[in-house]
């Protein structure tokens, strides 16, 4: 009789284990998680930043707290879709720039401006170094009024200041376009250090910035 009523129930029992599988995997996240989510998602800001050789630029804000990501690219300029060798002949109108994500809460803007003004040289009109040409200018394209806003303060006091003996000329214009750069120019620096360009350029502009801004590394550098 026993053995009659558990196989009685056994299709019931299948149907109930079917039923909880189904709807486990289609619970809706807790209040919580969505908070979670949503907070995490409001404290990522984004600014496009050129400061010479995007290689320089991504080597050193990949190594900064509070940083997310950080993308070589194309911008400021009118053609669309540009390769590198496009960009190379100074005609696109681009700069070749680095979008940089970054969390509010480990990084502030003007932090981040600070780490910018003081890892390239802004007062050389379209050149960084050997690096010659309108694509290698000193640039901030921003995201938002707030950041246009603290830019322009921040350029204007450190014009006022006298630390650069010479004019600074680092554009400060509305962001329009982003183009990502080929694959090979990501993560470029950890991933040929040993190329030549590595070691003479970008090498020393990181060792300075590791040794002047070590309060502002990330822990696993």
């Amino acid at each position: 009789m026993i053995k009659k009523l558990r196989l009685g129930i056994l299709p019931f029992i299948l149907l109930f284990s079917f039923i909880t599988l189904y709807c486990g995997n289609n619970v809706k996240p807790s209040k919580a998680t969505m908070n979670n989510s949503t907070k995490l998602t409001t404290n990522l800001d984004t600014v496009t930043l050129g400061a010479g050789c995007f290689w320089c630029v991504e080597a050193i804000f990949q190594r900064v707290n509070g940083v997310v990501s950080v993308t070589s690219g194309y911008s400021g300029g009118k053609t669309v879709n540009p390769s590198y060798e496009d960009v190379c002949t100074g005609t696109t109108g681009h700069a070749e720039v680095c979008q940089v994500v970054f969390d509010t809460t480990k990084l502030s803007f003007p932090s981040l401006l600070e780490i910018f003004w003081n890892t390239h040289d802004p007062t050389t009109l379209n050149r960084q170094g050997a690096d010659a040409g309108t694509q290698y200018r000193s640039a901030i394209f921003f995201h938002n009024e707030s950041q246009k806003e603290t830019a322009t303060a921040y350029k204007e006091q450190l014009q006022k200041s006298g630390i650069f003996k010479s004019e600074i000329v680092t554009e400060i214009t509305p962001f329009t376009n982003f183009y990502k750069a080929e694959n090979y120019h990501q993560n470029y620096f950890s991933s040929n250090s040993r190329q030549p360009y590595c070691s003479f350029v970008i090498r020393p502009k990181v060792d300075k910035f590791e040794k002047h801004f070590s309060e502002k590394l990330k822990k696993d550098n």
